[in-house]
């Protein structure tokens, strides 16, 4: 995981990791951490109770999973996201 991320791009990560319909693909693509990195980063950033609150929340989430989304689901932006 690449430990030298901004702090601005940390609560990013953070703010798509929470959001239902950004699925982990897309923190990937946008900033090269895999589902174990988000989690890890999750684990270190949020308190134990965020963090495990969080890990229920989306643990079998079909949404946060480009290959489980329902077929016609398009791809998410939220109004913080840029371009």
């Amino acid at each position: 995981m690449n430990a030298h991320l901004p702090p601005e791009s940390i609560d990013r990560i953070i703010e798509m990791a929470w959001e239902d319909r950004t699925p982990f693909e897309a923190i990937e693509v946008q900033f090269g951490l895999k589902e174990n990195d988000v989690r890890a980063l999750m684990r270190r950033e949020m308190k134990p109770s965020s963090f495990r609150m969080w890990r229920e929340r989306v643990t079998g989430r079909k949404t946060k999973h480009a290959a489980m989304r329902p077929e016609g689901m398009s791809r998410f932006k939220s109004k913080n996201q840029k371009g």
